[in-house]
């Protein structure tokens, strides 16, 4: 199973992106590609720029990456109880080439925070709009307080443990 993750930020340090990477690992024999939005930087989106100048390279990029795969974890970052401006210009840009982004892949949908909200606005945002881009979603899960939860790159919270380990083992069935 090629399994595709990303953290919905451009943040370095995305704690998100570590979520999405962590929970991707859980999958027996998958193989995991890892993105990185900043590989996918391009301009402001707007109608008037898409008309001087196009769509760039970076948007079908996106899209490729996501058909070559046979599972999505998304973990959506909040900035100010939405998307981050990363997430939301990758996803425009290439919404103006296959307005069905998702393309029919399973997704899981994760969120997580540092504080105590896990990022619940964003998810529940995310929970909304993807299965009008063609996503199928398999299941969620917000996870709040993220330095308290993942130590050195492992999940310590037994609870949080499990609920990830019970929604990754959607992906499998």
């Amino acid at each position: 199973m090629k399994v595709l993750a990303f953290g919905a930020s451009s943040s370095t340090h995305s704690i998100n992106k570590a979520l999405a990477t962590y929970a991707a690992g859980m999958i027996e024999g998958a193989t995991v590609t890892v993105l990185d939005l900043n590989d996918f930087a391009m301009p402001v989106f707007s109608e008037d720029r898409e008309k001087e100048f196009g769509v760039p390279n970076e948007a079908q990029a996106f899209l490729d990456e996501i058909a070559d795969a046979d599972l999505l974890v998304v973990s959506f970052a909040e900035h100010n109880g939405c998307y981050t401006a990363a997430y939301k210009n990758t996803f425009d840009w290439a919404s103006r080439l296959v307005n069905k982004v998702y393309q029919n892949k399973p997704v899981i949908a994760l969120s997580t925070s540092p504080g105590p909200g896990g990022a619940k606005s964003v998810l529940a945002l995310a929970l909304n709009n993807l299965p009008f881009f063609q996503a199928k979603v398999l299941g969620s899960l917000s996870v709040p307080s993220f330095y308290d939860v993942m130590k050195e790159g492992e999940i310590v919270d037994a609870g949080v443990k499990q609920s990830l380990a019970e929604l990754m083992a959607k992906a499998q069935a």
